[in-house]
């Protein structure tokens, strides 16, 4: 019988075990905006998936999405102006 010993190097912890770096939190607190805006379209969105949406449902997603692309379009307008990359 074969053993199954380890014929590689031995498990330890690599690149992705590891917390995010400092760029990488800097990259989540510029776009954390947008995230939040996201995250309020999704509440929107939930609230609305068992019951048909009144008028004043309407304009809650209406606002909500509205947030949403006013976000990206900031965040994408900081990226092209150079704050973010």
């Amino acid at each position: 019988m074969k053993s199954i010993g380890a014929l590689q190097a031995v498990v330890t912890a690599d690149e992705y075990d590891r917390g995010p770096t400092a760029a990488e939190l800097d990259a989540i607190e510029t776009e954390m905006p947008l995230i939040r805006a996201e995250v309020e379209l999704l509440d929107v969105r939930i609230a609305l998936l068992d019951r048909a949406p009144n008028e004043l449902d309407k304009r809650r997603l209406r606002k909500a999405l509205h947030r949403v692309l006013s976000e990206r379009a900031a965040l994408a307008n900081r990226v092209t102006d150079g704050e973010a990359a």
